[in-house]
């Protein structure tokens, strides 16, 4: 469980740079994060494409791990039941 709450962690703090590189305008990556660098080796459209790719597939990740952990986990609900129960 140690592994995949690391894993969680590890993939939030990804997805947030990544979507504080993209440009609010949608125009490419951000020159603060080194957005020339990147439209000069791949293009402007390409580096778009690559940070919204990256975005998405972090996104799915996260949201498979957080299914994962609560699966381990288990539903907790049983407990609750029986405190309102007694």
């Amino acid at each position: 469980m140690t592994f995949i709450t690391v894993l969680i962690a590890l993939v939030s703090v990804l997805l947030m740079a990544v979507v504080l590189i993209q440009n609010p305008k949608g125009g490419g990556v951000d020159s603060t994060f080194g957005g020339a660098q990147a439209n000069q080796m791949f293009g402007a459209a390409k580096s778009s494409d690559l940070i919204e790719k990256a975005t998405w597939v972090l996104a799915g990740l996260l949201f498979l791990l957080c299914i994962i952990s609560t699966l381990l986990v288990g539903g907790g609900t049983a407990g609750a039941e029986q405190l309102l129960s007694q």
